[in-house]
């Protein structure tokens, strides 16, 4: 057996020892240059209003550039999977919903990346609720009208889906109410919301964020809302239970994550600044005006929620009699 001189031993265990360290350090300098919020939809949907706000507020408090960067398509695969494969420094994160993380194990056969293995969970942000809306000048002034021309003529009319919370609620509603009608398929909730007002597609689900601007400008008009209760923002339209369809309760979530292998130091301190974030008067204005509720967690909790939540999607998705894709 060789033995090492003493000073190559050394200059080995210190080399170790930085190693060792580097990740530590690492998590004090952060954050010293930009990140990037990733969002899996269109700009102008629901999630990319959210993920706006949260990088202004997030600017703020870390005291460097926060960005969105939209990468809409293929039901959130494209930019869970970049998000999945980025280097975990805290730099490239996803402001994300229920659809990557909940559905979309159950809605594919294959994922090109993993929900839990392949992201550290940071914190959950808030839930809410889907209008299902029409064009103002639509022959369906109610959520009857429009199950009850669904049954006269199976097949006929045919609905826009954005996200798979979007077309998984049209699908229940099928289910539910016994109707066959078509899914058309779209990247993200703005596009199939301009192609709902120019007349292509007969009617959608769209989150509130998305679906309330146009309403108000009255390019829309509600039938219904997803949830449970009513919205605050739209009180005068009732939920798809209290229209006819006993039984009918259908929500979605916002959160972010990094990376798997994100030092822990660095989630709490992401943590911290969407925690700050929320708290701005635009993020509270934002939530007041769409109903949003507010449901901040801590990482440890975002994943124990994530894994009742792929439960419930999956029981939901089997429900609606989706076949995985």
């Amino acid at each position: 057996m060789t033995l090492r001189p003493l000073h190559a031993l050394t200059a080995a265990l210190l080399a170790a020892a930085t190693a060792l360290a580097a990740p530590a350090a690492h998590a004090d300098d952060y954050p010293s240059k930009p990140i990037t919020l990733v969002v899996p939809f269109g700009p102008g949907s629901g999630t990319d209003q959210f993920a706006r706000l949260l990088a202004q507020g997030m600017s703020d408090d870390l005291k460097v550039p926060v960005v969105v960067d939209n990468k809409g398509g293929a039901s959130g695969f494209i930019a869970a999977q970049l998000v999945a494969k980025a280097a975990p420094d805290g730099y490239t994160l996803l402001t994300t919903t229920n659809t990557t993380h909940a559905a979309n194990e159950h809605l594919f056969k294959k994922l090109p990346y993993d929900p839990v293995k392949d992201f550290a969970p940071i914190a959950l942000l808030s839930k809410g609720q889907m209008l299902l809306v029409v064009r103002p000048d639509s022959p369906y002034k109610t959520q009857a009208d429009l199950l009850a021309a669904a049954k006269k003529a199976p097949g006929k009319l045919n609905f826009a889906s954005g996200s798979s919370s979007s077309r998984v609620a049209s699908e229940l509603l099928k289910q539910m109410a016994g109707v066959d009608m078509v899914n058309v398929p779209y990247k993200s909730n703005p596009l199939g919301l301009t192609d709902l007002i120019g007349g292509r597609v007969d009617f959608m689900f769209a989150d509130a964020p998305t679906a309330l601007p146009q309403v108000r400008g009255g390019k829309l008009r509600p039938l219904s809302t997803s949830g449970a209760r009513r919205l605050a923002a739209a009180p005068d339209v009732p939920t798809v239970e209290e229209a006819g369809t006993k039984g009918y309760d259908m929500t979605y979530w916002f959160a972010v994550y990094a990376p798997a292998g994100t030092p822990p130091a660095i989630v709490h301190k992401v943590n911290q600044a969407l925690a700050k974030a929320m708290e701005t008067p635009a993020f509270k204005d934002f939530l007041a005006k769409t109903s949003g509720e507010p449901a901040f967690s801590s990482p440890e909790e975002l994943g124990r929620f994530q894994a009742a939540e792929a439960k419930k999607w999956g029981q939901v998705i089997q429900a609606a009699g989706i076949q995985p894709e």
